[in-house]
């Protein structure tokens, strides 16, 4: 019998879908597993879609990169948001479907099958997997205790095979942000060993405290080897839509064309529409939406207090995740069966993001906070309980 390839077989398997289809066999159960947002989308988007569902022109292909209006309304929004200049930068955006994809074709173009990429755990585990199905090498380097990136460590971790350095920023899954001074830092280190730095900016408007977010894409000096990644997904509430983009070096767009006429064609045209009405409704709508989550967070982290030394968490201060480091020898993918086997509430399992010892990501927000509350309330309990076994 015909086999799959080793490269795909070793490739680890999609934890949310494992533990989502454990939760439904378990009625009652309380999801604090996925990364969405509990709210619609702008109405401006289900508008302009019902306007232009019967437009032929949906009907066909479009370019390979992105329609031009679409991608000078983006072309604006990096510039007043983000400071990312394309002129100046020389650099150009590009219409994906969704980040995730744009995280795997900007794999696909920089790198050859036994190069490396450097991931800093706890990583999102996507990028991972994208990694090692273009057939390269994902190195794993651990942040600090605070789940801050450790340059030092990063440039140790610098191999002839290195072709690029990864961070997330706000983060997913530990909910922490980086700052400027270390995101320069690992850009520069990028820039003096010929690397490529790839920053993953999807939960850019989730911060919380005064945290300001800070795109590496605004130095222009960067411009040559960084490759900036976003998402409408979270903030719009259009996860279902696929729909991410991304600011490339120019010298780069050759490799992106090719690479995205093999596997899509052009980015789907009545996405493109969807994401365009997002755009319209503006930054303003996401923050209106966004601002209670600090709230929700901190209810999510008073909810763990009693655990005390046994739970350790690095202050989210972005993002909708709590990362909780827990003092035990049990494997958290036991604890996450136990916990929703015995405790009725959902969450994923550190390892499955590369993290050490036993961990579980915590998101608080897909639920409403009387849910968030209930989930949280139930995840005490049972950890209180399991810890102690």
């Amino acid at each position: 019998m015909a086999n799959q390839s080793d490269r795909v077989r070793k490739v680890q398997d999609p934890v949310i879908p494992i533990v989502a289809k454990l939760a439904r066999e378990n009625a009652g159960t309380i999801s604090l597993g996925q990364g969405v947002v509990n709210y619609r989308p702008p109405q401006q988007v289900f508008d302009a879609v019902m306007h232009h569902a019967s437009d032929p022109a949906m009907d066909r292909y479009g370019p390979v990169l992105g329609q031009a209006t679409l991608l000078e309304q983006l072309g604006q929004k990096l510039a007043d948001e983000n400071q990312i200049d394309l002129d100046r930068q020389d650099a150009v955006v590009v219409c994906t479907a969704g980040a995730n994809m744009g995280f795997f074709n900007a794999v696909l173009a920089i790198t050859d099958p036994g190069d490396e990429v450097i991931l800093l755990a706890p990583f999102y585990f996507n990028h991972q997997m994208a990694i090692e199905l273009a057939g390269c090498k994902a190195v794993v380097v651990q942040t600090d205790h605070q789940r801050q990136p450790d340059v030092a460590a990063i440039a140790s971790a610098i191999t002839s095979k290195t072709r690029a350095v990864v961070t997330i920023s706000p983060n997913n899954p530990t909910g922490v942000t980086y700052d400027e001074p270390t995101l320069r830092a690992i850009n520069k280190l990028c820039g003096d060993q010929e690397l490529f730095h790839v920053a993953d900016e999807a939960y850019e408007y989730f911060v919380y405290d005064d945290t300001k977010h800070f795109s590496i894409g605004s130095v222009a000096e960067a411009a040559p080897h960084t490759i900036s990644i976003f998402s409408l997904s979270k903030a719009y509430a259009i996860a279902g839509w696929r729909f991410g983009y991304m600011v490339i070096p120019n010298h780069l767009v050759d490799a992106f064309s090719k690479i995205q006429d093999t596997d899509l064609i052009c980015p789907p045209l009545i996405c493109q529409i969807a994401a365009s009405a997002a755009l319209k409704a503006g930054r303003q709508w996401c923050m209106d939406r966004i601002g209670g989550l600090a709230e929700v967070r901190d209810l999510a982290l008073n909810s763990l207090s009693d655990l005390e030394e046994r739970c350790r968490i690095a202050k989210p201060t972005g993002a909708f995740y709590l990362f909780l480091d827990l003092q035990t020898d049990r494997t958290d993918r036991w604890l996450v069966e136990q916990l929703i086997l015995r405790y009725r509430v959902a969450v994923l399992p550190g390892s499955a993001f590369g993290a050490e010892g036993c961990s579980l990501r915590v998101s608080y927000g897909a639920l409403d906070r009387e849910s968030v509350a209930e989930g949280m309330g139930r995840l005490n309990e049972g950890l209180a309980e399991l810890l102690n076994e």
